[in-house]
């Protein structure tokens, strides 16, 4: 084995859904930067455009609506037919509505379960069986700290990323003995367009940052590793997995730190 390219990804394509901004963008930029062309997909065409042609003239934009199950069937056998391979996808579109769930109207729940859930649902289910049909592949879906711990306003968020988590391992199970690889990564508090409205707001973004081990939010760009990694050979023997990438949110209990 060659140490030097575990997280190489020469030769390969490359599907990031939202690409346009925030997570996506910087995953973008990230599998392109090791050697990966990479497909920008996003429902924003100008905004992918923008990404695609800012990494590199090799790097293609074309719009998706992942909520629309005909669009995303169009989208991967359009990227096969023009590419004629597909090595890695990733899938990261969400939205958030931060109420109470008694206070939760019927439109407003259909509204974050269809994109999240069902939009995620749509992307995996596509590429998973592309890659079946070709042996191989990686497949990673943004899921999110909220899948394992929540807070008051965030319970249908944190439904739809916990059943993110579980498609995913049970995609991994079911796509495992045909070469395909299904994981997702959970990150904490990052600086996004989604999370835009925290910020604006001293009190609760310094609250956010005192949770985690390193005080801080995310920057988007912390998010690149770790897709590179999950569709790199560097994570062959991984799969089924939940990737924490949130500055120790979940591993620590930070409220309070009694003297030692």
């Amino acid at each position: 084995m060659d140490y030097t390219k575990l997280f190489r990804l020469d030769g390969r394509l490359a599907v990031v859904v939202g690409a346009g901004s925030g997570i996506g963008e910087a995953a973008t930029r990230g599998l392109a930067a090791h050697g990966a062309r990479v497909v920008c997909a996003d429902r924003d065409l100008a905004e992918a455009t923008r990404v695609a042609r800012s990494t590199g003239k090799e790097h293609r934009a074309r719009w998706i609506d992942i909520i629309n199950q005909t669009s995303v069937s169009e989208f991967f056998r359009a990227v096969i037919d023009e590419f004629g391979r597909l090595d890695a996808v990733i899938t990261t579109p969400a939205v958030n509505v931060r109420k109470a769930i008694l206070d939760y109207e019927d439109e407003e729940f259909d509204r974050v379960v269809n994109l999240n859930l069902k939009g995620t649902f749509h992307v995996l289910r596509e590429a998973g069986r592309l890659m079946a049909e070709r042996g191989g592949g990686s497949i990673v879906a943004l899921a999110s700290i909220r899948a394992q711990v929540v807070e008051p306003g965030q319970g249908v968020y944190a439904a739809t990323k916990a059943g993110i988590v579980q498609m995913v391992r049970a995609m991994a199970a079911e796509l495992g003995p045909r070469g395909v690889r299904v994981n997702a990564i959970a990150p904490g508090v990052v600086e996004t367009p989604l999370t835009h409205p925290i910020k604006d707001q001293p009190e609760w973004y310094a609250a956010y940052a005192a949770k985690n081990a390193f005080n801080r939010w995310a920057q988007a760009d912390e998010m690149a590793g770790p897709a590179v990694f999950l569709c790199s050979d560097a994570s062959s023997y991984i799969t089924g997995s939940v990737l924490f990438v949130d500055g120790g949110w979940t591993a620590v209990d930070g409220r309070f730190a009694p003297p030692l």
